[in-house]
Parts: structure tokens; C-alpha cells; sequence
């Protein structure tokens, strides 16, 4: 974080000193169905799988990311609302999210 980011969440008052920034999560909620698509775009050839739509919160994303690595056996990471996983494992994905109570719906070829 630069140091211009830094003096523009600086609130300071008077009266009390420091005031902490409240800082609210939101979550864009789900339509019922867990998208899966593949994606090779900006890539360099590789081929990441993205699953978006399952309407989580930052940490309970983070852990439904690993545990679909460890099924798949390959990395990820999570960026934003949305998980990739590395290569083409959408039939294993699939499994996992079902499991866990989301509906699969396949976006693109």
C-alpha cells in the first residue's frame, strides 16, 4: 500500500483522536448455480478453470479453493468472488461442488 493510499483512509477528529474505518464485506449473492468455465485468455496458452456465482464470503471461498486443489491435485488461487484452478478438471470440480450443495451449470465451449 502506497503511502497516498495510506493518507486517504486516514480519518483523524479532534475530539477523538483516530476514528478505526469500518470496513463491510459484501457478497454478491447467488443465483442458485455455480458457473464453471475454462479459460485460457492472457494466459500464455495455460488453461485455468474459473468457477464464479457460488456467493461466499472471503473466507468460506478460501476454504472451498482448497479443498477443490487438493481434489484436483493442481494450484489456484482466489481472485475477487471468483476461484481458478489450474488446468482442466472440470469433471472433478464438478463432484466437489456438488458435494458441497451447489448446483454445476458449464459457461462456454
Amino acid at each position: 500500500m502506497s503511502w497516498q493510499d495510506q493518507l486517504s483512509t486516514l480519518v483523524y477528529s479532534t475530539d477523538k483522536g483516530r476514528i478505526k474505518e469500518e470496513t463491510e464485506e459484501t457478497v454478491t449473492p447467488s443465483d442458485g448455480f455455480a458457473k464453471v468455465r475454462r479459460e485460457t485468455k492472457g494466459r500464455k496458452g495455460k488453461g485455468v478453470v474459473v468457477i464464479s456465482g457460488l456467493g461466499l464470503a472471503a473466507k468460506e471461498l478460501k476454504n472451498l479453493a482448497s479443498k477443490l486443489k487438493k481434489s484436483c491435485g493442481t494450484g489456484g488461487s482466489v481472485v475477487g468472488e471468483t476461484i481458478e484452478v489450474q488446468g482442466d478438471k472440470r469433471d472433478v470440480i464438478k463432484t466437489v461442488l456438488e458435494k458441497e450443495g451447489f448446483k454445476v451449470k458449464f459457461i462456454g465451449g
